[in-house]
């Protein structure tokens, strides 16, 4: 038994394993003689090239690799570690061909063929990537990498409800084991979403984020899920989290949102900073450009032909929810019960009589949505601001506070707590909301409200030591 490390095809790093070296290299037809150096002994060299990846010398590695493939040519191993150092280095075009050739070597070996799927998958190369990956899981039906990118796969490429059905059968016999993955359970989640099973997905959604806070897809994909039931609060502060380092999914996310909230060109901004457009952005980009070149009374004029078009009830209600509140109420409600199970419709409703200031309906109606969607932070944050805007502070205060318990980097839910508290002569605790507030408030958004807190915070001190007198 010889120990030597494998690579992680996508990050680089070497992970001490054992491998039998004697059965690796049983095909091997020169017979080195006992007498000749250990410099041509094949393996003498691998575990040389590993000792120099390991310590991170990838250049030097790739040498002794080459050196250990010029001796035996037949060496599975150093091609794919080969290609791990290569592709740590960004020399694709190398790894690509060291990976194929490892296969070619050993072909029902998955390291490769999952190395070679996540590789030609970034190149855009899907039709090759998906068979590699589809041949790994079928060799090895417990390969949670490779399962992971063909959910990502089969998801992006509306596969039948049947291929899912079966690929969430595998990933989910996975996932229920005790060392299940992050990424294992966002693919579960990934699966359970487009079979149009959310509270299913939320679920599993949040066991990844339990096991690893900072997993991207995971991120994504309850971005996706507050998107769809028109939970914009919850979607931007998801898109905080994987603002940096910047992706293309990061600025689609972002436009998304922007678009939602009916800002168009802004939205198409962030769209124009892509680097790599898929079908999402361009669609979204359509789209865009036509809301762009459409007034409310063009939108007006084609309701006239067709007066339940969902589509064009919905974009009127976030059009003119600033500029003519009572107007966009009407659309809300159109579009609401044009259709009834869009929970979208019905926030953007609630939210149309909040800035219409009939607080007392809008009330009445995010009590009913959030016995349907309570961890609706969107609804939570109209609610709250209606109880507010009314009077009520205790009842408000309860939602904000639930808002900050949720989304304890959102500062607006701060500044309503650190008002709430202040009026009640708790100045202690306005205090402590009045500080979240500015450490977590936006200088170019927030300006106002900031210069009124830090001129509040020097009186509001006096009274704390005058309480404390």
């Amino acid at each position: 038994m010889i120990g030597f490390f494998n690579i992680d095809a996508r990050t680089g790093k070497p992970v001490s394993t054992f491998i039998l070296i004697v059965i690796a290299l049983c095909s091997i037809s020169i017979v080195v003689p006992a007498q000749e150096e250990t410099a041509q002994d094949p393996v003498a060299v691998f575990n040389q090239a590993q000792d120099l990846h390991e310590k991170g010398d990838l250049a030097g590695a790739i040498k002794l690799y080459e050196n250990a493939l010029k001796i035996e040519p037949a060496f599975p191993e150093a091609e794919y570690q080969k290609g791990t150092a290569e592709l740590a280095l960004g020399k694709l075009a190398e790894a690509e061909k060291s990976f194929r050739r490892a296969i070619s070597l050993r072909e029902d070996w998955t390291l490769p063929m999952t190395a070679l799927g996540s590789l030609l998958l970034d190149k855009g190369e899907i039709v090759e990537a998906e068979k590699l990956f589809a041949r790994s899981v079928e060799i090895e039906p417990q390969n949670a990498v490779a399962l992971s990118a063909l959910t990502e796969l089969r998801v992006s490429s509306n596969a039948p409800p049947a291929a899912l059905e079966d690929l969430l059968g595998k990933v989910s016999s996975l996932a229920g084991k005790a060392n299940a993955s992050a990424a294992l359970w966002a693919a579960k989640a990934a699966l359970e979403n487009t079979l149009k099973r959310r509270p299913a997905a939320k679920l599993s959604v949040t066991k990844a984020l339990s096991i690893d806070p900072k997993n991207r897809s995971a991120i994504f994909l309850l971005a996706d899920i507050a998107l769809a039931e028109g939970d914009l609060n919850q979607a931007r502060q998801l898109a905080q989290r994987v603002a940096q380092p910047p992706s293309d999914q990061e600025k689609l996310l972002r436009a998304t949102i922007l678009a939602a909230e009916g800002f168009p060109d802004e939205a198409l901004k962030a769209l124009e900073s892509i680097t790599k457009p898929g079908k999402a952005a361009n669609d979204l980009r359509s789209n865009l450009n036509v809301a762009r070149k459409t007034t409310p009374a063009e939108l007006e004029k084609l309701l006239e032909a067709s007066p339940n078009d969902v589509a064009v009830l919905g974009r009127l209600c976030v059009m003119l929810r600033r500029d003519d509140p009572e107007k966009a109420l009407r659309y809300c409600r159109r579009a609401s019960e044009a259709q009834p199970d869009n929970i979208t419709h019905a926030i953007g409703f609630g939210a149309a009589l909040v800035q219409a200031k009939q607080y007392e309906s809008a009330v009445g109606l995010f009590r009913k949505l959030l016995q349907i969607v309570p961890d609706n932070s969107t609804a939570r944050a109209n609610l709250a601001t209606a109880l507010f805007q009314l009077k009520r502070p205790v009842e408000a205060k309860a939602e904000f506070q639930w808002l900050v318990d949720n989304q304890p980097t959102a500062p607006g839910a701060y500044l309503f707590l650190g008002i709430i508290h202040d009026e009640a002569g708790e100045y202690l605790d306005a205090m402590a909301n009045y500080q979240q507030y500015l450490r977590f408030a936006d200088e170019s958004i927030n300006k106002l409200d900031i210069e009124k807190v830090n001129l509040r915070l020097p009186l509001l001190q006096k009274l704390i030591n005058s309480k404390k007198k």
